[in-house]
């Protein structure tokens, strides 16, 4: 599912980052959901969920934004706006 591998590819970047921060966990996640990413913010964030069991980003609050805009360069994309860390 191309949806399986946007979220895994953000979580890769969640943990490239809380390294780099040499944080011990992460508190809260922000993504943008592209109009033609063929999921929802609400399946993503059950995804979500369960793909951070045991991850340092597990139990992070995550906010989701929707987008509509369907020409837009990352319509197809789960784009990660930010991150906050707890060291």
């Amino acid at each position: 599912m191309h949806e399986m591998t946007l979220l895994r590819d953000l979580l890769r970047k969640i943990e490239l980052i809380a390294a780099q921060e040499e944080a011990s966990r992460v508190v809260g996640v922000k993504v943008r959901i592209g109009a033609l990413a063929h999921i929802s913010g609400e399946h993503f964030r059950e995804h979500f969920e369960q793909a951070t069991e045991g991850h340092v980003a597990e139990d992070a609050e995550l906010e989701v934004v929707e987008m509509t805009d369907e020409s837009d360069p990352l319509a197809q994309e789960i784009v990660l706006e930010s991150i906050q860390v707890q060291d």
